[in-house]
């Protein structure tokens, strides 16, 4: 994980829109304001400590540099994707929300306006009518007051901010390390090595940060790494267990059934997710997720048009 934002279109004063389709993203931070909303299935988003489960037509809002992890395993979950800057708008920098789900705290008339509110941003930014930048500015500026006066906020101090950005630094170490080593054996102790510090600290920095041990996350890569070798059907599932570094094919099975509810060989038989070919990669090796492109973001926009009327909002 080398990036802290992810920009796949044109910004517009601080904005970011994208649609996307993911089975798992792995721990990441931004340093934009997030609203993710789900679209077709029930999404596990990891932060806080805690692990929420995000349903389809629901908004979360991740504050910059709150660290999560998303993850479906079961099929394709699609979202929209709202990342607004708080340099574009100064009164919103150093608040970090109490709270994600916004649902919880939104009145219902608040809550109908924050979708639709967000539908019409999404649309404007997506078909890019004359002075479409304006538009998309300005409600992203009401968007955010109307979210901000209803949720539970901090502001974090100097001090805080400065402990955030060194342990959003340690977390992306972190990742980068395993990255480069989970295809064979992978100690904390060396990590703990480079960072000079405990073995004991960095447990609960991971745990923490992650809501999962140091162990649990590795292999998490080590199984989203073998899911993707699964799908392309290329190896034998020995030679996916070694390289995903899994010595013990036995254990790799057992381990894979406990935490996706098959076998590696019957995953392999349901591995069909198919994504249309001129979708664009995710930044992330470990990641599953694809950016939609403008033409499939404006299709995807009609879903969420079509769920909203349903809803009679």
């Amino acid at each position: 994980m080398d990036e802290l934002e992810i920009i796949q279109y044109q910004q517009v004063n601080g904005l970011s829109v994208f649609a996307n389709t993911v089975t798992y993203r792995s721990p990441h931070f931004h340093k934009d304001w997030e609203l993710l909303w789900v679209l077709d299935a029930p999404l596990t988003v990891t932060c806080m400590q805690r692990d929420f489960l995000v349903e389809p037509g629901e908004l979360v809002l991740f504050p910059p540099n709150m660290t999560h992890e998303l993850v479906q395993k079961e099929q394709l979950c699609t979202f929209l994707c709202l990342q607004i800057s708080p340099t574009a708008f100064a009164t919103a920098t150093n608040i970090s929300t109490e709270d994600i789900r916004l649902r919880t705290h939104l009145s219902p008339e608040d809550y109908a306006w924050v979708r639709r509110t967000t539908l019409d941003i999404a649309s404007a930014y997506f078909t890019r009518s004359d002075f479409y930048e304006l538009y998309c500015f300005g409600q992203c500026g009401l968007l955010l007051h109307r979210l901000l006066t209803n949720l539970p906020y901090r502001i974090m101090t100097a001090e805080e901010a400065a402990n955030t950005d060194r342990q959003n630094a340690r977390l992306l170490r972190l990742v980068q390390f395993v990255d480069a080593n989970f295809s064979h054996k992978i100690r904390l102790s060396d990590f703990a090595a480079q960072e000079g510090c405990s073995v004991s600290y960095l447990s609960h920095f991971i745990k923490n940060t992650m809501n999962q041990t140091f162990q649990e996350y590795v292999n998490s890569v080590r199984f989203n790494h073998a899911c993707k070798l699964i799908a392309a059907g290329k190896d034998s599932m020995l030679s996916i267990s070694v390289e995903s570094g899994f010595s013990d094919y036995r254990y790799f099975s057992r381990a894979f059934q406990k935490a996706y509810g098959m076998t590696p060989a019957e995953y392999s038989r349901k591995a069909h997710l198919v994504l249309p070919e001129d979708t664009t990669q995710g930044h992330s090796h470990h990641s599953e997720e694809q950016f939609l492109t403008r033409g499939q973001s404006l299709y995807v926009l009609k879903w969420f048009q079509a769920q909203l009327s349903e809803e009679n909002i």
